[in-house]
């Protein structure tokens, strides 16, 4: 058995970019498929995998998944980048959908078989002020949700982009994040995303103490700080939002910062979750070992696909830390149903983000994971049990432009983490 062919796709059937990558074997009818999708910088992404990796592995023995995962991740000399790590998930994840095929099981039979039927997730929900991200959260409880991440203008507050219509998601919103419409300052040296740290900093133990105090505490409530704000103000906020009893309080910090993650653990018992920013070892190794941290939450194919994951998972098992693999728009039905897969047979799984599924995706991937009330559900199909339209895909184009909410400025001009 051979590999003759790797390819990627650069689709966008929500409006935001992803990436399949397909591997072809000299089997007839025998391929795999895996995600790959680093939306901010995709045609990188695209042409690691069809310059470098097709020839690499065109004639290799798909069955030989660790071998290769090994081998493309050194195959470059310099490694752990975004870009190549990514290229790298694509084939790996395909890999394990063509074992999958092979054996006629899906891949979490191939990893031990389920310890859970579904996956617990949560759902985002946003708003102007308390009352409309109550108002959200309240719809979702209704609907079934067990636990609702609560933000209030996004990421750093900037209540002005929220409307009604895309303050929760739904068709006008897959995410109902990362609305950044255009940037201030346009003629300025320093246009950029502005935002007020001090201000959103402030405004969040409030927003929580609403919640709370208007619904109890029957429902997992959690919040993503998104790096946007000095580490003396994360580790306040830490603090102040711990009678609140979050289920977890979301990248309080870079990932470089780890003392500053230890000031936090020192400080309050409120649960850290971190990880999605990572791209290599050295930098959730002292989190978990420390167990500075109480979830990981990488984004899969950002680390290099479900090869290195599942071994991120197994160590983090050691030392009582859960995972809560990212899962935002900017990952490909493809990738989500890879996460659900690692849920469902993790001992330590503990919450999955998760999107709205629209019906552009369903039409592109059929076989998308499901949600229903509070958990996701993934068929019993062999592989990853998701399929992928290549004519249907093309009827949505990717736009490759420049990113605008990423461009994070304080009021002063200064550039932030985003």
């Amino acid at each position: 058995m051979k590999i003759t062919r790797v390819r990627a796709f650069l689709t966008a059937p929500d409006g935001i970019g992803i990436i399949v990558v397909k591997v072809e074997t000299d089997q007839d009818g025998l391929f795999g498929l895996g995600c790959a999708t680093f939306t901010q910088r995709a045609t990188l992404v695209v042409k690691a995998v069809e310059d470098y990796l097709d020839p690499l592995l065109r004639g290799r023995d798909p069955r030989n998944s660790e071998d290769m995962w090994k081998m493309m991740m050194v195959n470059s000399y310099w490694r752990n980048g975004p870009v190549l790590n990514n290229a790298i998930s694509g084939v790996d994840m395909a890999l394990w959908d063509i074992k999958g095929k092979i054996a006629n099981m899906p891949v979490y039979d191939l990893w031990g078989g389920k310890m859970r039927e579904g996956a617990m997730v949560y759902r985002h929900a946003d708003g102007r002020d308390p009352q409309e991200v109550l108002e959200n959260v309240i719809k979702y409880r209704e609907g079934g949700a067990l636990a609702v991440r609560c933000q209030m203008g996004g990421y750093g507050g900037r209540i002005k982009e929220i409307t009604a219509e895309n303050n929760a998601p739904g068709a006008a919103a897959p995410q109902a994040t990362h609305r950044i419409k255009g940037l201030e300052n346009p003629e300025s040296n320093f246009p950029g995303a502005y935002y007020q740290p001090d201000v959103y900093a402030r405004s969040i133990p409030k927003m929580f103490d609403y919640i709370r105090s208007k619904i109890g505490f029957d429902l997992f409530l959690l919040h993503d700080i998104h790096e946007r704000i000095a580490p003396i103000d994360a580790m306040r906020m830490a603090k102040e939002v711990e009678p609140y009893r979050l289920f977890f309080l979301e990248d309080p910090l870079a990932p470089d910062q780890i003392e500053w993650f230890r000031r936090i653990r020192e400080q309050c018992a409120t649960p850290i979750a971190m990880g999605e920013l990572h791209v290599n070892a050295a930098e959730w190794k002292p989190l978990i070992a420390e167990q500075l941290i109480d979830f990981i939450r990488t984004h899969v194919s950002a680390i290099g696909g479900v090869t290195p994951a599942r071994k991120l998972a197994a160590f983090a098992e050691q030392f009582g830390v859960r995972t809560a693999w990212h899962g935002p728009g900017d990952v490909s039905p493809i990738g989500h149903a890879a996460n659900v897969h690692l849920d469902l047979c993790s001992p330590n799984f503990g919450i999955q983000e998760v999107i709205h599924f629209g019906p552009n995706l369903y039409e592109v991937f059929p076989g998308c994971p499901e949600v229903h009330g509070g958990y996701v559900y993934v068929n019993d199909k062999p592989g990853w049990g998701v399929e992928f339209d290549e004519a249907k895909a093309a009827k949505y184009p990717a736009e490759n432009k420049v990113v605008e909410w990423t461009q994070a400025r304080w009021p002063d001009g200064t550039i932030w983490t985003p």
